[in-house]
């Protein structure tokens, strides 16, 4: 079985994350997991907490020489700005003035209720999008353990505010590294950063519209057995995990609710004795499993909530209105949310594919998927 569990506060000592079910013998590569770190705290409106922290990872248990062992990964992720913020967030001794105005959009007010807790910032600290961090560093192992398998992930920017750029069928990676907001088409990047420039001078925020690309995918990864097995259902819930996400759509999405039957499927035909299919209008899933064609995913993510021209609230406490109270923030997390967005589909497939092709080790996983893929080719020969 895999799973994984993250714990930490915003500004607390350092977030901490557990990976369970993973094979020994996978080499992981630091660099490459720092990089993805990096990945997050960057893109065109973010605030000035990523100029404080330098995100890097700490391996304190399940890897030796670089290689899994088989047993639970414990790693952390520590938080510079702590230091800033210890007489707040001690453990034992963290104390200080309440927050009492609760954000619109955000956990502050429900999670007070829920917890019974008076100050908002036990409620907003580890609501914090901080926290995806550590579920970056996690997803960062997975995608290495997925790359073994020769499954490759791609995430992009395709809308912010009211600009959206044309569709792409393919991910290009020199168009990519080239935009500030990780979007591939130059022309629709320098209108999204105008966009973001102009919501930070009205003291605004936006959301938008990410892809994630999922290639080299087997057949048949998930179930149409149970509910619960269904690869869209457990990409749709990991992704709808994330903070700031509010929608989740898989290949064509709510567009085919519009069309006919004959513009919503993908036909079938064949080519030098090989199957073909005519679109992807599915979004390589088909009835819960996955169908061999590259899965792809758009994730919608609203405006995060905390405005530098604060939202009308109350102030819990008096009993008053008041306005929203205003903590350090980003004007726009679309492009840091693609590179969450892309780890929480790393983890949501790690666990599957484990199911079809587990083993102990990575010599095992492979074996079976090397034998899967033979007994599959021979299926109809």
């Amino acid at each position: 079985m895999f799973r994984y569990l993250t714990a930490g506060e915003s500004h607390g000592p350092a977030l901490v994350g557990i990976l369970d079910g993973l094979p020994a013998g996978l080499r992981l590569d630091v660099d490459a997991i720092n990089a993805t770190l990096l990945a997050r705290q960057g893109g065109y409106g973010r605030g000035n907490r990523m100029k404080i922290e330098s995100d890097q990872i700490e391996f304190l248990a399940g890897v030796r020489g670089s290689y899994t062992l088989g047993s639970p990964i414990a790693v952390v992720v520590r938080n510079r700005d702590y230091e800033n913020n210890r007489e707040l967030m001690d453990p034992i001794t963290g104390a200080g003035k309440p927050l009492t105005n609760p954000r619109p959009g955000h956990a502050d007010y429900a999670g007070a209720l829920k917890y019974r807790h008076r100050d908002l910032r036990n409620v907003l600290e580890r609501a914090s999008a901080r926290e995806t961090a550590m579920r970056v560093a996690l997803g960062a192992i997975c995608a290495q353990f997925l790359g073994a398998l020769g499954i490759r992930t791609h995430a992009w920017v395709s809308r912010i505010g009211s600009v959206e750029a044309p569709p792409i069928d393919a991910f290009d990676e020199e168009a990519f590294a080239a935009s500030d907001v990780r979007c591939p088409n130059q022309n629709a990047s320098a209108s999204m950063i105008a966009a973001i420039e102009a919501a930070k001078s009205a003291g605004d925020t936006l959301g938008g519209t990410f892809t994630i690309r999922i290639e080299g995918m087997p057949v048949g990864i998930g179930s149409n057995r149970q509910p619960d097995t269904r690869l869209d259902g457990i990409l749709a819930g990991a992704l709808m995990g994330m903070q700031t996400v509010k929608a989740v759509e898989v290949g064509a999405g709510s567009e085919v609710a519009s069309k006919p039957g004959s513009q919503a499927h993908d036909t079938f035909g064949i080519d030098s004795g090989e199957v073909t299919r005519g679109s992807n209008r599915a979004g390589g899933i088909e009835g819960g499993m996955s169908n061999g064609q590259p899965i792809v995913l758009r994730v919608s993510v609203k405006p995060i909530p905390t405005l530098m021209k604060a939202l009308s609230s109350v102030n819990l406490h008096e009993g008053t209105e008041a306005p929203a109270s205003i903590v350090r923030s980003d004007v726009c997390v679309v492009p840091a949310a693609s590179i969450v967005g892309e780890a929480m589909a790393r983890l949501a497939l790690t666990g599957p594919v484990l199911e079809k092709y587990g083993g102990d080790s990575m010599e095992e996983v492979l074996d079976n998927l090397n034998r899967s893929n033979a007994a599959a080719q021979r299926l109809f020969k």
